[in-house]
């Protein structure tokens, strides 16, 4: 393996093409994503209260639970 300046060139070069495909896939993959919320607006559904939506399941029940008791006291506190 070749080095310059103390640094392994080809292993360099192969983490560089891996992390390039992976931004190209993720590229792709938040295309999908797009499309998929268009595709529900055009349905019908309200693009903002789903991406809620989809951010509260990505979270742990009881940080959610959390969450909402907490926001729950502050809309209170608002006379919300």
């Amino acid at each position: 393996m070749a080095t310059i300046s103390g640094v392994a060139t080809g292993r360099l070069r192969s983490f560089v093409e891996r992390i390039e495909r992976l931004e190209e896939e993720k590229q792709a993959l938040t295309s999908d994503i797009r499309e998929v919320y268009s595709e529900a607006k055009g349905a019908g559904f309200d693009v903002k209260v789903l991406r809620h939506v989809v951010r509260l399941r990505k979270m742990d029940a009881n940080d959610r639970s959390q969450m909402e008791a907490v926001l729950d006291v502050y809309k209170r506190a608002l006379d919300m």
